[in-house]
């Protein structure tokens, strides 16, 4: 994703935020609302609906917009006023925070100090990190590890320049994708195909119209598909943690039943549990907020 100018990314966030709107009456003043925005891909939004059901579970007014966009949209939208509240994963949103920083510590508490110094500046209270995690992966057939003899990522490296990546369209451009990749273990693939969603991922693997794909390491899919991930042997992958952001304003205006609310799901969240809220939306097929209603035992 590129940059785009500032007066130009404010319409758009105002627009897209408009049409994805969704909760209590739309004539509810943003002001008497807490606004929580999810990114454009699955596993956000379902965490997203289980922190916005807490805060609704602690009697305070909520809407959620889904699918705003990529952390290129939807960061500044939360540091200008737009939304008021996004979940985010630890490292990616340090490095995204502080791009030039020259060392990412390796510890959630490390990582978490830094952003919570970077984003306080910015008007952002950063609260409890979750024990749940999902980082990258990059995945393969089973047949493809098997013929290839390959587990780890490393492993790769002589057959790169004949095979296809799949993943989203933003990986070409982010630390964590392809440009990681090639930085850390020398990969260079013959031909990168976007991806519109995880589940594409995982068809075109079977497929074989690619080799290897990005699949995050909580995906349900990995469970019942001829899938599996690559050991990321020389840790291009930083710790990521589940962490909910929140305007210090509108932590200010609702007081400390919202960060209670938010801070209490992130010390019940495991990675077991977002494996099985994954599993609920992407197999059995329950919409985001349902499984995040089964999950709070009210669904």
């Amino acid at each position: 994703m590129r940059h785009r100018p500032a007066a130009l990314l404010g319409v758009v966030l105002l627009l897209l935020l408009a049409a994805c709107e969704r909760g209590p009456a739309a004539t509810t003043s943003p002001t008497g609302t807490i606004r929580f925005a999810s990114y454009d891909f699955q596993e956000n939004q379902i965490l997203v609906e289980v922190y916005a059901e807490a805060v609704r579970r602690a009697g305070l007014p909520v809407t959620v917009q889904h699918g705003v966009g990529t952390r290129e949209v939807v960061a500044p939208a939360l540091q200008q006023d737009v939304v008021d509240v996004v979940v985010d994963y630890l490292g990616t949103a340090t490095m995204f925070a502080r791009p030039a920083f020259p060392d990412l510590p390796e510890t959630p508490e490390g990582m978490h100090a830094v952003l919570s110094r970077t984003l306080g500046g910015r008007g952002v209270l950063v609260l409890d990190a979750a024990r749940a995690e999902d980082q990258n992966g990059f995945a393969v057939t089973t047949a493809f590890a098997a013929e290839h003899d390959v587990g780890r990522l490393s492993e790769l490296v002589p057959l790169a320049p004949e095979l296809a990546f799949g993943g989203p369209p933003e990986c070409p451009d982010r630390p964590l994708c392809l440009p990681g990749l090639a930085e850390v273990y020398g990969l260079e693939f013959a031909e990168v195909l976007a991806m519109p969603s995880r589940a594409a991922t995982v068809e075109a693997l079977l497929a074989g119209s690619i080799q290897v794909g990005l699949l995050e390491t909580t995906d349900a899919r990995l469970a019942v598909a001829p899938v599996m991930l690559l050991v990321d042997d020389l840790g291009l992958q930083p710790r990521e943690n589940v962490v909910p952001m929140v305007r210090t304003e509108v932590v200010d205006r609702f007081g400390p039943r919202l960060v209670e609310a938010l801070d209490a799901t992130s010390a019940l969240l495991t990675t077991g549990d977002l494996v099985q809220l994954n599993r609920a939306v992407e197999l059995d097929g329950l919409s985001p907020e349902e499984a995040a209603r089964r999950w709070w035992g009210t669904g």
